[in-house]
């Protein structure tokens, strides 16, 4: 195993478990760590939201600048004050956010493949990030913004691309002109525009986009801010004075770390590590890498045209087209670009079910490393084995995902398991088939809420079972013998034991079923 391989696997086991962890604190549904993209996008919007109003009362003069945004502190801090410090945490928590969820990605090996385009088109947001954050502290122009003009201008004199120090326009008071902030605010309004730009491009080619959290962690993160902005409130240093050199500065880390990171090293080491990464970071696609998944295949024969694999993929890797044998009929296109191998499209195929009569089950599209009538063939071999078993044992079946829990492990004489490329993978229609073929419980498990490999796999299997989304499971079918498991990889034993919690629940059923009714002796009439 590689460095980069053993590095990545540890970080993924550290952030499985810290997820799972704030699961029982939260739900999946209110978990941040599940949900850093939209949580990051929350903030941007409280960003642009707060930012407008500063913008309102900024004076962009050099006498006015400092002044006018200490207004907003002194006599104004019940409503610009707050505004202001919503503004300065808001930014340091999208930039939290967005390196959480670039490790995130990092670790659990979502940045090749299908999801190339995604990672490419994120890693240049972070340099926008910078650029404003960085731009946005020049602007009050204090003691902070002066160190931060100076340092940064001192890192980008080493390039060799400007012909003269800029760095000597800030060595002297009447250096400073009122276009300065005039180009500053344009560049903390431009930038954003172009962040808020290059967030499309990189959600471009994902559907169903998570864009805001759940309300309960918009209002919880809102609340959080506000507290800080009372008990903490966003100040400015003393004015800046370019006859003095700042010191004692409070410096935010999460921005201006490269001025402390360059006076220990050198502009050199500096530059060597941003481009450094930055390359890293375009480059980790084209690694070695898992050979990916084939992607799915539509046979036109059985292609209807219903689109609801078009409407269930999670990467729209499937559109619709003119069929070409059935006048007036669409067919499904598979971009094989796009598609990541998960199946869900197999899964929400209305010809994908085990009842039809042909010998070899062929649906409207599949995937060939596990197509659907295999699953029906190795369905019925294990119900076959389930059936030679003394009678009252309880029979369960359990579908799992490849990507969660491992079920293979929990293959037992009364248990038969199948593992699934993605839960989502899975036709409704499965179940209602096991139980009629002498199963006498069903288990269908996969990766934890908001935690699927696919994005999207579980929620359709649970909206499916749940007859919320076709094709959905029959309502003939008894949901007490049904039991919807969520589970993450490294929680076999958890969902070991939730199975042997639901075969008890079913055997006590069974009993109660069975019971004779007792004896009923009518009360005598006293008249």
């Amino acid at each position: 195993m590689s460095l980069h391989a053993a590095l990545r696997g540890n970080a993924q086991i550290l952030l499985e478990r810290s997820e799972n962890s704030l699961d029982a604190l939260f739900g999946g549904a209110d978990n941040p760590l599940r949900h850093l993209g939209a949580l990051g996008l929350y903030f941007l919007w409280i960003l642009v939201a707060t930012g407008l109003y500063l913008y309102t009362v900024l004076d962009t003069s050099v006498e006015g600048v400092y002044t006018s945004i200490g207004y907003l502190s002194r006599e104004q801090w019940y409503l610009g004050g707050i505004l202001r410090s919503l503004h300065r945490y808001a930014s340091d928590a999208f930039v939290l956010v967005m390196m959480l969820h670039l490790a995130r990605e990092w670790a659990y090996g979502r940045y090749h493949g299908f999801r190339l385009y995604s990672w490419v088109t994120g890693v240049p947001l972070i340099w926008l990030v910078y650029i404003s954050g960085i731009g946005g502290y020049w602007i009050v122009w204090d003691r902070l913004a002066q160190f931060s003009a100076i340092a940064t201008t001192e890192l980008l004199d080493w390039l060799p691309f400007f012909t003269e120090p800029t760095a000597r326009n800030f060595l002297a008071p009447d250096s400073v002109n009122d276009r300065l902030f005039t180009v500053l605010v344009f560049i903390h309004i431009g930038v954003p525009l172009m962040l808020i730009l290059g967030l499309w491009a990189h959600v471009n080619r994902i559907s169903r986009v998570d864009y805001l959290p759940s309300r309960r962690v918009m209002l919880a993160t809102l609340a959080s801010f506000l507290a800080l902005a009372l008990i903490k409130p966003a100040l400015s240093d003393a004015p800046a004075n370019l006859a003095l050199a700042p010191a004692e500065l409070r410096l935010d880390w999460f921005f201006l770390f490269i001025h402390p990171l360059t006076d220990v090293t050198s502009p050199a080491a500096v530059w060597a590590l941003l481009f450094g990464a930055t390359i890293l970071l375009f480059a980790l696609p084209f690694l070695p890498h898992l050979k990916a998944q084939p992607i799915a295949v539509v046979d036109a024969a059985n292609c209807n045209g219903c689109s609801r694999c078009h409407a269930d993929c999670p990467y729209e890797a499937v559109t619709m087209a003119v069929h070409p044998g059935k006048r007036g009929h669409k067919i499904a296109i598979v971009d094989p670009d796009l598609c990541a191998g998960c199946g869900i499209c197999a899964g929400s195929c209305p010809s994908s079910t085990p009842f039809r009569s042909q010998e070899k089950l062929v649906t409207g599209i599949d995937m060939p490393q596990q197509p659907v009538d295999v699953m029906r063939r190795q369905l019925e071999t294990q119900l076959a084995r389930l059936g030679t078993q003394p009678s009252g044992t309880t029979k369960l079946v359990v579908f799992g995902c490849d990507k969660g829990a491992d079920v293979r492990g929990l293959a037992a004489a009364d248990t038969a398991a199948i593992s699934l490329l993605c839960t989502g993978m899975l036709p409704p229609s499965f179940v209602e088939y096991a139980l009629r073929g002498g199963a006498d419980g069903i288990v269908v498990t996969g990766c934890r809420d908001g935690g699927c490999d696919f994005r999207l796999g579980m929620q359709w299997t649970q909206e499916r079972l749940a007859h919320q989304r076709e094709p959905h499971l029959r309502s003939l079918v008894p949901q007490d013998r049904l039991r919807l498991v969520y589970a993450s990889r490294s929680e076999s034993r958890q969902l070991a034991a939730a199975i042997d919690e639901f075969r008890t629940q079913l055997e006590t059923q069974t009993a109660i079923s069975n019971r004779p009714p007792a004896y009923s002796r009518r009360t005598p009439h006293h008249g």
